[in-house]
């Protein structure tokens, strides 16, 4: 069949030789959420870039870092098991382990000798190789930097720390005897710390700081160990004992775009948390716990929710469920390794601790007591249940929340006044300033949810008492439609924040990254034209270190980007989607001070690894679940791999290779079985060297849906099917052809080159507004 239009056709399968999608475990049976596979649904090449360790319960440093002091053989606890060989170290010694990727859990020595006495191992975890050192970094902003955590050893053997110190993200750990030790049941010693700190200021330039640490031979010969290994437990990802049993994957030819995607999944594995592991915000904690912890200390004992595993955050801090991050990580989980339990305890921990007025926490525990609340973050719970519920068809926890959902709703949907626009009356939002009265982002997401409400309620649940209010609601959507243009900035090409001093020609006019982003994803804005401006300037905002959120000076935050990545997509900018993600996303991976394995909270608009939300670099999450946004957008956006209805019974498919790409293929499965699509630029040698794209696609036998490529739309039933667009004489072509069609001959484009990637200048730091707008608190 040859499509040369928009035409809707419904085709019948080829059964012949499928050779170009991966042989996958599933065939036409899918996955349950509720029992996760143990082997890789999709097993090939692309699993090399998995960043989850083979075996999480014992995972080895690779290299020493730094040595400092009396230490011998440094490097024989990197020796082979049986190996004989120990690390001595005393007192005035120290030794900085990294690991190969961002890692967590609880550190295990096996000690081979030691002095006889109870000898105290101080442990300093840190994320970034910046604050590697005697001091960890930080979980909170009461100071600079954490306490180090002393060790008891007792005796030889395997010692481990406590399950309560489970640290939540490192990849640099630094172990010494401290030259004053604690008291026998010392675990904090806030003396050692401030001396720590003073000595840390004084050598800041150096390479690693002495801090303390004796380098004359005069050492206490009393306090010696030995350890002839170390290893960390890993704790974080409890739903799969593999790790690397994912149930999506994608592949590219740009290796680099492979790398975001699995350091994206990989993230998420590390924020998925047990929930009798979480909040590390021990200020917060003692409300409820009434904890006597010192300053700068730090535990990940605080029970967050009810289950065996659920989504936060971030690794390190703070270890919550967090409405907003959820919005990136959510799909991310769903296509990756549909750890979906761990969502579905987040959004009870969510639900579980509604106000009495419908308003949602701004977070789960150890919020939810104090009537903490965000506009925004209560509609990215309501979003979450659209997320959970597409990839799930979990219909009775649905229906057990739906009462739940849809008094937060209405309490949403009240805000909506006569302006058209959301009225809102919580500043709290992702600690970006601005996020008052009636504002665009508020808008645009109160749009997007009302959309989805309506689809739930009509299109899921079959809801009577939702059909009788579907009027008003179309009518309060129609009223936003209208209403946002009063934020239009013609001159600029983009909206206002807010209606007064941060709107058009305000006092502090401000054009914010989310709020115009989210104006995109929604569909708020009917006009096409409009639609590219706002995608067009956008993107001329870009710096050499990626996109910058205007709303919040000095800020290049991967959440406001994860949907800038969403808006280009929906405004048909695929191309911009993919080159901001090798730009930012590819910054995070290989700049200076990042982890080169997993996706940091922000970093300030120079590059630095400072988050300009908080006054110490030091706190700055280098694991944070809302910064993954390519992992969603590369599988959903760019493979485009669309799920209409719950679990995909009915799904488009609408792929883009971009000028950015050779090949690209990608897919993940759900209960009802596999989505795959494999999208190459190749060409037929039978034919002369004519160039084709080739698409195939495979998805589950009791679905249906669309594929839409090189301009037509096709109605297609589920199962294994080929496309081919031919390009000659200025025109080009889509068939379906059989499976299998013409493999003998078809080869890789060899002439098609990449083109070159635009320079562009690093932001410049306003200094007053960095330190006017740093969020003190938990």
């Amino acid at each position: 069949m040859i499509f040369s239009g928009c035409f809707d056709y419904v085709l019948l399968a080829y059964h012949t030789v499928f050779h170009y999608l991966a042989p996958n475990l599933l065939s036409s049976v899918g996955i349950s959420h509720l029992s996760l596979p143990s082997q890789a649904v999709f097993p090939g090449p692309w699993e090399a870039y998995i960043r989850a360790p083979v075996n999480k319960s014992h995972i080895p440093p690779s290299k020493i870092w730094h040595v400092q002091g009396s230490v011998s053989a440094p490097g024989a606890v990197l020796d082979s098991p049986g190996s004989n060989s120990s690390t001595t170290i005393l007192p005035g010694g120290l030794v900085t382990f990294e690991f190969s990727e961002n890692i967590a859990g609880r550190a295990c020595f096996d000690i081979s000798s030691t002095s006889g006495s109870t000898v105290h191992l101080a442990l300093a975890y840190s994320e970034s190789p910046k604050f590697a050192g005697q001091l960890p970094d930080a979980t909170t902003d009461r100071q600079e930097r954490d306490l180090p955590l002393y060790l008891p050893i007792e005796s030889e053997g395997v010692t481990c720390v406590r399950p309560e110190f489970v640290r939540g993200a490192f990849k640099y750990l630094t172990v010494y005897i401290p030259k004053h030790p604690p008291k026998s049941k010392d675990i904090w010693s806030e003396t050692t710390s401030s001396s720590l700190l003073e000595t840390l200021d004084s050598h800041s330039n150096s390479h690693q700081s002495p801090l303390g640490l004796r380098d004359d031979a005069s050492h206490d010969e009393a306090r010696r160990i030995s350890i002839s290994s170390l290893y960390i437990n890993c704790t974080a990802f409890p739903s799969n004992p593999n790790p690397r049993a994912y149930t999506g994957y994608f592949s590219s030819s740009s290796p680099l775009l492979n790398r975001i995607w699995y350091s994206g999944a990989y993230t998420l594995q590390l924020t998925t948390i047990d929930p009798a592991e979480g909040s590390a915000l021990i200020d917060y904690n003692r409300r409820i716990d009434d904890n006597r912890s010192p300053q700068g200390s730090w535990y990940s004992n605080f029970t967050i929710a009810n289950g065996t595993a659920i989504t936060t955050d971030g690794a390190k801090r703070d270890r919550m469920a967090y409405p907003g991050d959820m919005a990136i990580a959510v799909p991310g989980i769903a296509v990756s390794t549909y750890d979906m339990i761990a969502v579905r305890t987040a959004l009870d921990s969510l639900f579980l601790r509604q106000y009495d007025d419908g308003a949602l926490p701004y977070a789960g525990l150890p919020m939810g007591y104090g009537g903490e609340f965000s506009d925004t973050y209560h509609l990215h719970t309501l979003l979450g249940v659209w997320n959970y519920v597409i990839f799930t068809n979990d219909i009775p926890w649905l229906r057990s929340h739906w009462s739940a959902y849809i008094k937060a709703f209405e309490y949403s949907l009240a805000k909506v006044d006569l302006t058209g626009l959301f009225h809102v009356t919580s500043n709290n939002d992702w600690l970006r300033p601005g996020m008052t009265g009636h504002n665009l982002e508020a808008t645009s997401l109160m749009y997007h949810v009302l959309q989805h409400t309506i689809r739930i309620a009509s299109g899921i649940l079959n809801d009577p008492y939702a059909k009788d209010q579907f009027a008003r609601w179309k009518s309060t959507g129609a009223r936003m439609e209208h209403g946002i243009n009063v934020l239009w900035c013609e001159e600029k090409g983009l909206f206002g924040d807010n209606i007064g001093r941060r709107g058009c020609g305000g006092s502090a006019e401000t054009l914010p990254q989310d709020g115009n982003s989210w104006a995109l994803i929604s569909g708020i804005i009917a006009n096409r034209t409009r639609r590219r401006q706002i995608a067009t300037h956008l993107r001329h905002r870009w710096t050499k270190h990626g996109a910058p959120a205007p709303e919040f000076p000095n800020v290049i935050s991967p959440f406001a980007s994860s949907f800038e990545l969403l808006a280009h997509c929906a405004a048909g900018n695929h191309d911009a989607a993919v080159e901001l993600m090798e730009l930012m996303w590819g910054y995070m991976l290989d700049g200076k001070g990042f982890t080169n394995s997993t996706c940091a909270e922000g970093y300030r608009i120079d590059g630095d690894i400072q988050y300009p939300a908080y006054w110490s670099s030091a706190r700055n999450s280098h694991a944070h679940g809302w910064s993954t946004g390519p992992t969603m957008a590369l599988l959903t956006q760019i493979v485009g791999i669309t799920l209409e209805t719950p679990l995909g019974k009915r799904w488009t498919i609408n792929p883009h290779l971009t000028r950015w790409l050779g090949h690209v293929r990608g897919g993940f499965a759900t209960s009802l079985g596999v989505f795959e699509v494999v999208l190459r630029r190749m060409t037929v040698a039978g034919l002369g060297g004519g160039r084709v794209q080739v698409l195939d696609i495979e998805t589950p036998r009791r679905s249906k849906g669309i594929v839409v490529f090189g301009g037509a739309r096709m109605r297609v039933q589920g199962g294994k099917h080929r496309f081919i667009i031919r390009f000659g004489d200025g025109a080009r072509r889509v068939e379906e052809v059989p499976l299998g069609w013409m493999d003998r001959w078809l080869e890789d484009d060899v002439g098609w080159e990449r083109p070159k990637v635009q320079e562009r200048a690093a932001g410049v730091v306003d200094w007053k507004a960095l330190e006017e707008n740093y969020v003190v608190g938990p």
